[in-house]
């Protein structure tokens, strides 16, 4: 049964007035900056701008860093809103439980830069941190939502075109199907105040602008995961991506790919993000943690 911090950050999102209009694409980008902020980050990390292969990015270290392990990590917000600042509190939990450094990538949104813009500034992160020294076995790609979608489109992109692969992936409730076809997002009884399905459904034109919305490395439900390293997929039973997730695990199962599937009785999108005030996001952070330390050891 959720905790009441968790139900407390449910109230606190469905209780946000709704605007009478559609808001516009630079006020839903500020929502997002604003909601994220109520979320804070440890007092602790050690943030640097950086340029990962020409790609805007930000080092993020804890004093339980390790200088030879990293999760390069794939913001959420539909690859349309989200940037480094609104993850900058996950990506530096995330560091401390993996006991590695974080690069956070400032990758192009949509509908200014579409598809593949995200996926080409997510190869070229990856390329930049094997180019500073990284070991592809110390590495893990990480991603939330759409983030999480990026991160299975980075690892099959870089499969298909030859690349070491890093260690692992995790994918917290991943964005997979820009169609919302699953059960899960047709079902009226789903509630979710983390998104809504006509609002995922735009994000999605925007993103695709005229490509296929079922080319694998947009939407990552439509792919073959033969060859890809362990996977990590977390997702919550009151989610409108429940299914993305699950069928995805299926089929990566099938491929023959080492999943760890973490379901959440009752939780909602992306739980981990909600900070260390709700006590399932730091039991999901610290199994984060824990799988990533085992597969970059």
């Amino acid at each position: 049964m959720p905790s009441p911090q968790h139900e407390a950050v449910v109230q606190m999102l469905e209780s946000q007035p709704r605007p009478e209009a559609p808001p516009s694409l630079q006020e839903s980008r500020a929502g997002f900056e604003a909601m994220a902020g109520q979320f804070g980050a440890p007092q602790e990390l050690r943030s640097e701008a950086t340029l990962a292969g020409g790609v805007p990015a930000e080092w993020i270290d804890m004093p339980e860093s390790s200088p030879d392990r990293l999760v390069l990590y794939l913001h959420g917000g539909g690859y349309v809103i989200g940037s480094i600042s609104t993850h900058r509190g996950l990506v530096a939990r995330i560091a401390r439980t993996s006991a590695a450094r974080g690069l956070s990538v400032d990758y192009r949104l949509a509908p200014e830069d579409p598809f593949p813009a995200a996926v080409e500034d997510a190869v070229a992160a990856y390329r930049f941190a094997l180019a500073s020294g990284f070991e592809p076995s110390k590495i893990a790609i990480a991603g939330d939502s759409a983030g999480g979608g990026l991160t299975l489109a980075t690892l099959l992109a870089l499969r298909d075109a030859g690349d070491p692969l890093p260690a692992a992936g995790v994918c917290l409730s991943p964005w997979t199907d820009l169609e919302g076809t699953g059960a899960s997002a047709l079902d009226p009884d789903t509630r979710d105040p983390m998104i809504q399905l006509e609002g995922l459904r735009e994000m999605g034109r925007h993103y695709l602008g005229d490509v296929d919305a079922r080319h694998p490395h947009a939407a990552p439900l439509y792919a073959r995961y033969e060859g890809l390293p362990p996977l990590f997929l977390l997702v919550g039973t009151r989610e409108l991506l429940y299914d993305d997730t699950t069928r995805v695990a299926e089929r990566a199962r099938t491929a023959g790919v080492d999943v760890t599937l973490e379901v959440g009785e009752g939780l909602i999108h992306v739980w981990p993000f909600f900070g260390e005030q709700v006590p399932e996001s730091v039991a999901s952070v610290a199994r984060i943690g824990e799988f990533v330390r085992k597969h970059t050891s």
